[in-house]
C-alpha cells in the first residue's frame, strides 16, 4: 500500500510540475523545436504527432521541420529554431555524426536538447529516449525460428550504416540465428527506403531462391521487399518481417503479405520528449537514457 501511495503521489508531482509549465492568459508561450529525420516516412510522422499533440495539451508552441534526409537541411533547421528562440530542442537526426553538430550548435546557443531515436556521436544532450532495438530484433528472430522449425535460410536488410542503435536490431537478429543454427545467407543495407529494399531484396532472390525469410531494419524496406516477393511469384513462401509498427505495415499483415513487425511507439516517444521538455523547464532533470518497450505483431494480433 505504501508503494501505491508513493508511486501516486510521485505521479500527481510529475502531472503538477507538467501542468504548471503551460502558459497563463497574457503570458509568453513556452516554444520548443523538434528537427525531424524525414516526414516522408510514417515512423517520424507519429513521432512528430506525438510531440504536436502533447504540446498542444500544455498551450505550448511546437514548430516540426522535415529534414528530408538531407544533413545540411538538418543543421538550417536546428539554426532557424535557435533563430526562433525555442526554450527546447528535440531531434530525431539524420545519422549520429551530423547529429553532434546539430547538438553542439544547440550547446553553444544554450539550449537544452532531447534525442529522440537513432542517437548522437557528441555534444551534450538532456536526455535520450529510444527502442529497445536490441530486444526487437532478438523478438524478430525467435519468431521467424519458430516459423523455420530451427531451419532453413534467412536474410536481413539492414539500414543506414553507422546507425549504432539500428544496427541492435540486426545484432539481436543474427544472435538468435546463430543460437538456432538457421543460416544467415545474405546480409545488405536500403537505407531504410522502400524502392532500395525492393532492389535488395531481387537481388537477394536471385542468388538465393530457396530463401525462407528476411527480416527488415524498417518496415519501409519490408514493404518493398514484399514487392521483390510477390514479383518472383514467391508470395507467402518467403517470410517477411519488419521493424516499427507503421500503418502500411499493420495493412500488410492484415492483408496476408508481411508475416509480422516489431512494432515501436513512436508516438509516445514524441509525447515522452515534450515531457522531458516539461521537466527540465520547470527545473526538474531527466534521465540520461530511457528505454521504450517494443512489441512483436503479427496477423493474430490485428
Amino acid at each position: 500500500m505504501g508503494k501505491v501511495l508513493t508511486t501516486r503521489l510521485a505521479c500527481a508531482v510529475f502531472l503538477a510540475a507538467l501542468f504548471a509549465c503551460a502558459p497563463e492568459a497574457g503570458e509568453k508561450k513556452v516554444s520548443i523545436g523538434y528537427v525531424v529525420q524525414d516526414l516522408g516516412n510514417q515512423y517520424w510522422v507519429a513521432m512528430a504527432e506525438g510531440v504536436k499533440a502533447r504540446a498542444a495539451e500544455l498551450g505550448w508552441e511546437a514548430t516540426v521541420l522535415d529534414t528530408r534526409t538531407d544533413p545540411a537541411r538538418e543543421l538550417a533547421n536546428t539554426e532557424d529554431l535557435i533563430e526562433k528562440g525555442v526554450d527546447y530542442l528535440l531531434v530525431s537526426p539524420w545519422d549520429p555524426d551530423t547529429g553532434r553538430t546539430v547538438v553542439e550548435v544547440a550547446n553553444k546557443a544554450g539550449i537544452p536538447v532531447a534525442i529522440l531515436d537513432i542517437g548522437v556521436a557528441g555534444g551534450e544532450v538532456d536526455t535520450f529516449i529510444i527502442s529497445e532495438n536490441y530486444e526487437g530484433g532478438r523478438l524478430a528472430g525467435e519468431y521467424v525460428a519458430s516459423l523455420l522449425g530451427n531451419q532453413g535460410k534467412v536474410a536481413s536488410i539492414e539500414s543506414n550504416p553507422g546507425y549504432v542503435i539500428v544496427a541492435l536490431r540486426n545484432k539481436g537478429f543474427i544472435d538468435v540465428m546463430n543460437e538456432k543454427g538457421i543460416a544467415v545467407v545474405a546480409r545488405q543495407n536500403a537505407d531504410g527506403q522502400r524502392s532500395l529494399g525492393m532492389t535488395v531484396m531481387q537481388n537477394m532472390l536471385q542468388a538465393n531462391p530457396d530463401l525462407n525469410a528476411v527480416f527488415c531494419m524498417s518496415d519501409e524496406a519490408a514493404l518493398g521487399a514484399l514487392e521483390a516477393v510477390d514479383a518472383a511469384g514467391l508470395s507467402r513462401k518467403v517470410h517477411v518481417v519488419g521493424f516499427d509498427g507503421t500503418s502500411d505495415a499493420l495493412e500488410s499483415i492484415r492483408q496476408g503479405g508481411m508475416t509480422a513487425t516489431v512494432a515501436q511507439q513512436p508516438f509516445d516517444i514524441g509525447v515522452m520528449g515534450v515531457d522531458a521538455a516539461a521537466r527540465k523547464l520547470s527545473g526538474g532533470s531527466n534521465p540520461e537514457t530511457t528505454y521504450v518497450p517494443v512489441k512483436l505483431l503479427t496477423k493474430k494480433d490485428l
